[in-house]
């Protein structure tokens, strides 16, 4: 799905978020300029942005870390114990705790969080998530000049486009008229 002013097409909002450093052209334009874009994106995205302007440059460095960790999986390679301590540091702020809860007869135990999580804490639970699910999931969009990120959610692992109506339509028609062998 895309925004007027962001690309969401990476499948994860971790990955939406890398991606407003990415694009389709070279170079990408940075669609976190300042504060108040990246307060639109968290907003567009239906998250809390909590954090204030002097938070800015955090946001910013979370960023960074997760475009190197979506390079790193995107390649096969295992995450930098670096992002692992930002993640975990961005996940012990949820708090919360264990909970019994009674489904279908059973008593099952889960985490409940002691508040909603904000915007960055979210973004850190989605890149948890894709990290500990499957890592070799995430991919770089094969078309020509881009850069997105996106999650590989095909059985087969096949996917190679962000978006098949746009980077993969275009390679295609490429192919198709000779342009690309």
């Amino acid at each position: 799905m895309a925004d007027d002013e962001f690309t969401l097409l990476g499948d994860a909002v971790w990955l939406d978020f890398a991606n407003t450093a990415r694009g389709r052209i070279d170079p990408p334009p940075d669609l976190l300029s300042d504060f108040d874009a990246w307060r639109r994106w968290a907003l567009t995205r239906k998250l809390d942005p909590r954090a204030g302007p002097a938070d800015f440059p955090a946001v910013r460095r979370l960023r960074d870390q997760l475009i190197g960790l979506a390079d790193t999986m995107d390649t096969g390679r295992p995450a930098q114990a670096g992002v692992i301590v930002t993640l975990n540091g961005f996940l012990a702020r949820c708090g919360g705790s264990q909970q019994l809860t009674r489904v279908g007869g059973q008593w099952r135990m889960h985490f409940a969080p002691g508040r909603a999580p904000g915007a960055l804490e979210t973004i850190a639970l989605s890149a948890a998530a894709s990290l500990s699910d499957d890592p070799s999931r995430v991919r770089r969009c094969g078309g020509r000049g881009c850069s997105l990120f996106f999650l590989d959610d095909t059985p087969t692992g096949s996917r190679r486009w962000c978006d098949d109506s746009v980077c993969g339509r275009d390679l295609h028609v490429e192919r198709r008229r000779g342009v690309l062998r």
